[in-house]
């Protein structure tokens, strides 16, 4: 790390190094040796522009690989995927002058109507930032800063530079958070990136607690925190809650707010120091642009990440792969014009793009097939579709199996604005059903950054193959998938649901007047959905295979209080090699909150050769069974029993056993706030105050006390100090405030 003196710099030098000289870079101090470096968008390809700049991708960049985005990724569950992407972007990035690649995003996808869902992992947490943090560890190890984003609650395009989401505690702890907590302590990124949008009403960029109690105290981050570009209100406000480096530049006009408010008072000039040093520390990510890539062996790692993601989601009759016909249709123009990448910042130009027809024209030629192609519909709407739907079924029906391209373009998702439908184009559906009808085998394949509906067609067709968003070398990995050449091993990274309405954020997404409430909770994704037994079209982990899988042996290990150990055995019974998810879930009903019926808490995924057998174990830390308890402001193990649950995906669960864990003994601090309830259940205080009530009691009194035991109930919710006022001197108050004591005296050092 290179070391720079700060004490010879003036104030006005040091608050100049806190904002960008233009879009992309910071500012150098050529006379202290203090260079400018070069912060670029990623994360699944390097977007570095040599001309006019500008965040949205409407101008182009340099040639670079385009790979599967993290919509991709994500359904690989597959961390070693997740590095593998990180390695080569950064390998790019230090070949192209880049210091700092602006990614992995590591949002939950909260609903599926965010227009950004392509640019994120899943809507599970674990997940998410397992991958996150290979990502970052690849990327990084090429020497290229790596900026996790958006830090926090970044789960909408609707009014993202002002929304206030209004999320409460335990939910930001156990879904928004820990992916980054995981990024942040395991792999040590660079930078964290903050959101555009507030947090129960401040803005992230303003957010002491988010960016330094949470982030730098509790997680020991000590890189940079920058500001997504445009995202700061109020700049001395920021930099006091712990943002370092505003990006873009403002041709100094913040940097002078900065200076005024250390010579004023109202800002401690160590802050500025200490914002100084770590966005100085980002000189150390330096560029090597002598390093050329390889261009060829990237698009090849393109391919494979792209054919590992991909998710079999139907195969009827084992309907795929194609290897017993004679002739192929193609329908649909996505096959031939590929859309493979999402909109706005993140768009690659990428170094080259595989369409799936002609790859499937290549693969069809070595096994002597015929392929026709229809285009079926026009992707920019310019031609009427009537005409080219018939040209499709006449295709169709001349053939022994037709694929159908369906999917969603740049008009329907991308950053900037959320979709407002889970529906695929309705020519797209009836252009499915009509060939569906009149071919003799039909197989789907989608492409798209969200999950859309299969509503009114999905049980007309044999197979269907969700592709989301694959990259550049994707029409290639898709033609390999189909034809068997590589066996499908995605699993959904979110659920699909048979309805918009059937979503836990339905009724609070996308808000209103500035305001988004996370009304569900903790009850988002697969976690609503099972917890309340709602049915799905498919559920969060499905992935079919061509070959099959059997589990055996499950069983679970105590390794502590609140630690466990899961050990499971897969065989591969099928005929050929694949690969498998092992799902770990857990649940559990002890504790004062309500929890999921199950969430995932680890998960592997092996390769194995037909016939292969392998048993693999899974740690199952503490924070595997702890939930947030907002009161105590702290992660707590209920004692108790808890299921732990192998799952062929979250629905389908396979095999389970139940453990018993010694878990946390809290002893609550009691007041005359505290419930009747609340005082009665103490361990210290309930049994004490139970004998001096029985003592004080006449007979006739113990008497019509246990005659009325429901209407006790009935008072359980007051607070003490009210449920005095009715029962007069029956509890003397004076007893009451030994026991508040001896609750206090309780609590652990």
């Amino acid at each position: 790390m290179p070391d720079f003196d700060i004490t010879t710099l003036t104030l006005e030098q040091k608050a100049s190094l806190l904002s960008g000289r233009d879009f992309w870079s910071t500012k150098p101090l050529l006379e202290a040796g203090i260079p400018s470096i070069v912060l670029t968008d990623g994360p699944h390809g390097v977007r570095m522009q040599n001309g006019v700049s500008d965040h949205l991708g409407i101008n182009d960049s340099l040639p670079a690989t385009c790979f599967p985005p993290a919509v991709a990724i994500g359904s690989s569950w597959n961390p070693a995927a997740a590095e593998r992407l990180g390695e080569a972007v950064g390998r790019e990035a230090r070949a192209l002058g880049v210091a700092v690649l602006l990614g992995p995003g590591i949002n939950i996808k909260r609903s599926p109507l965010c227009g950004r869902n392509f640019e994120y992992y899943s809507e599970d947490p674990l997940l998410s930032g397992v991958l996150g943090a290979a990502h970052v560890r690849g990327q990084q190890s090429q020497g290229v800063g790596a900026s996790v984003k958006h830090y926090a609650a970044n789960n909408q395009e609707t009014e993202r530079m002002r929304v206030s989401a209004d999320v409460d505690e335990r939910a930001l702890r156990e879904l928004y958070l820990p992916a980054f907590e995981r990024v942040v302590t395991e792999a040590k990124p660079a930078t964290v990136m903050c959101a555009y949008n507030k947090i129960n009403g401040v803005y992230a960029s303003e957010n002491a607690w988010l960016l330094t109690d949470v982030l730098r105290r509790e997680w020991g981050f000590s890189g940079a925190v920058i500001s997504d570009w445009g995202a700061v209100s109020n700049r001395v406000a920021a930099l006091g809650a712990g943002l370092d480096l505003e990006m873009p530049g403002s041709g100094g006009a913040t940097d002078q707010e900065i200076v005024d408010a250390v010579r004023r008072g109202d800002l401690d000039e160590a802050l500025v120091d200490h914002a100084v040093q770590r966005v100085l520390a980002l000189a150390a990510h330096a560029p090597d642009p002598t390093q050329a890539f390889d261009v060829d062996a990237h698009h090849a790692l393109a391919r494979e990440l792209a054919a590992e993601s991909a998710v079999l989601l139907k195969n009827d009759n084992a309907a795929l792969p194609i290897d017993d016909v004679t002739t192929i249709a193609v329908v649909g123009g996505l096959a031939a014009t590929p859309r493979f990448q999402g909109g706005g910042s993140s768009h690659i130009n990428a170094t080259r793009t595989d369409a799936a027809l002609d790859a499937i024209k290549a693969l069809a030629a070595q096994r002597n097939q015929s392929v026709s192609f229809a285009a079926g519909y026009a992707i920019d709407g310019s031609i009427e579709p009537n005409a080219l739907r018939a040209e499709a079924v006449e295709a169709a029906a001349a053939a022994d199996i037709t694929v159908v391209f369906a999917g969603l373009g740049e008009k329907e998702e991308s950053e900037g604005f959320d979709r407002t439908s889970l529906h695929l184009p309705a020519d797209q559906v009836e252009l499915i059903r009509a060939v569906a009808a009149a071919s003799a085998r039909t197989v789907v394949v989608l492409s798209n950054g969200g999950v859309v509906s299969l509503e009114g067609w999905h049980d007309d067709v044999d197979a269907i193959l969700e592709g989301f968003l694959l990259g550049q070398a994707g029409g290639s990995a898709i033609a390999d998938l189909l034809f068997g050449v590589a066996n499908p091993s995605g699993h959904l990274a979110e659920t699909i649901p048979l309805r918009l309405q059937d979503t836990p954020s339905y009724l609070n997404f996308p808000g209103e007047q500035g305001h988004v409430r996370y009304g569900e909770g903790v009850m988002i994704g697969y976690r609503h959905y099972e917890t309340v037994e709602a049915p799905v079209r498919y559920p969060f982990g499905h992935g079919l295979s061509y070959t099959t899988f059997q589990t055996s042996d499950f069983s679970v290990e105590l390794t502590g209080d609140d630690t466990a150990t899961a050990a499971v055995t897969v065989t591969n019974t099928g005929a050929v090699a694949g690969s498998h998810v092992v799902q770990l879930y857990v649940g559990t009903d002890a504790g004062p909150v309500r929890r999921p019926i199950r969430e995932l808490r680890a998960f592997t995924k092996i390769a194995l050769a037909s016939g292969e057998s392998r048993t693999v174990t899974l740690d199952l830390p503490r924070r595997a069974f702890a939930y947030w308890d907002t009161p105590l402001g702290q992660w707590v193990v209920a004692p108790g029993q808890y299921r732990v649950e192998v799952g062929e995906d979250s629905s389908t669960i396979i095999a389970e056993q139940e453990i018993t864990l010694t878990g946390d003994v809290i002893i609550p601090v009691l007041s005359l706030e505290s419930t009747v309830g609340d005082w009665f259940a103490h361990p210290i205080a309930g049994p004490a105050l139970l004998q001096g009530m029985a003592a004080a009691m006449t007979d006739q009194q113990r008497a019509q006390a246990a005659d009325q035991q429901d209407q006790l109930r009935m008072v359980e919710s007051m607070p003490m100090k009210q449920f005095l006022a009715f029962t007069g001197d029956i509890i003397p108050i004076t007893a009451l405030e030994q026991l508040i004591e001896a609750s206090k005296a309780a609590q652990p050092a």
